[in-house]
This record gives structure tokens, C-alpha cells and sequence, in this order.
């Protein structure tokens, strides 16, 4: 039982071997030409035209959010934040093994509307 061991070892290491060289003699001899890199795509673009890499930095730029939506978004989130606060009570005080009540889907629906409505906002 040792020496079929020993013989499988020995004839495993040998095969290891040859395949080793064998690559090794491939890479030395210049085989398959190591893949370039693909360029980002976020990389400038080398062929497009002096000035239009970035916006422009003038008096005409945007400066930030109106300030009327400013207070919008944060009315929002202060009224978001009460309802999440609501269904969060309502959830705790019923058995969640039984089927939830129309209350509770209907205030995730309204919250989920007006998550939507402030990103929208948020995005100009």
C-alpha cells in the first residue's frame, strides 16, 4: 500500500513538473502576448476638443439649490420622517404572524411616494 503511494506521488510530481516546464518554456519563448488593459470609461477622451472636458467655471454656473426647494425638500423629509416614525409604532403594536392591515400597506405606499418625490427633487 506504501509503495502505490509512493508510486502515485512520484508520478503526480512528475506530471506537475512537465506541465511547469512546459509553460515556463512557452512564456520564455514569447507565447500568447499579455491582454492590454481596456481604457476606463471614465478616462478624458483623448480626441475630443480643447475645453469641453468639464463645464464651464463662470458666473453662469449653478451655485446650489433654490432656496424655495431647499425648504421643500426639508418640510419633506421632517413630514417623512413622521410617517416612517407612524408605521413604525403601527408595526410594533400588531402581530406580525397575521396578515398586515390595509393601514399599514397603504402608509408604506405613501411613504415610498414621498421618498420618490424628495429624490426627484433632490435631483433638480
Amino acid at each position: 500500500m506504501l509503495e502505490s503511494r509512493r508510486q502515485w506521488l512520484t508520478t503526480s510530481l512528475g506530471a506537475l513538473g512537465v506541465f511547469a516546464l512546459g509553460n515556463l518554456a512557452k512564456a520564455q519563448m514569447g507565447g500568447a502576448p499579455t491582454p492590454q488593459p481596456r481604457p476606463s470609461p471614465n478616462a478624458p477622451d483623448p480626441h475630443a476638443p480643447a475645453g469641453l472636458e468639464r463645464p464651464p467655471m463662470g458666473s453662469d454656473a449653478p451655485k446650489g439649490l433654490n432656496p424655495e426647494l431647499q425648504h421643500q425638500i426639508k418640510t419633506d423629509v421632517e413630514r417623512l420622517f413622521v410617517l416612517a416614525s407612524d408605521l413604525k409604532n403601527q408595526v410594533e403594536s400588531t402581530d406580525l404572524n397575521s396578515v398586515l392591515s390595509l393601514g399599514i400597506v397603504k402608509k408604506a405606499q405613501e411613504i415610498e411616494k414621498l421618498a420618490k418625490h424628495i429624490k426627484e427633487h433632490a435631483k433638480g
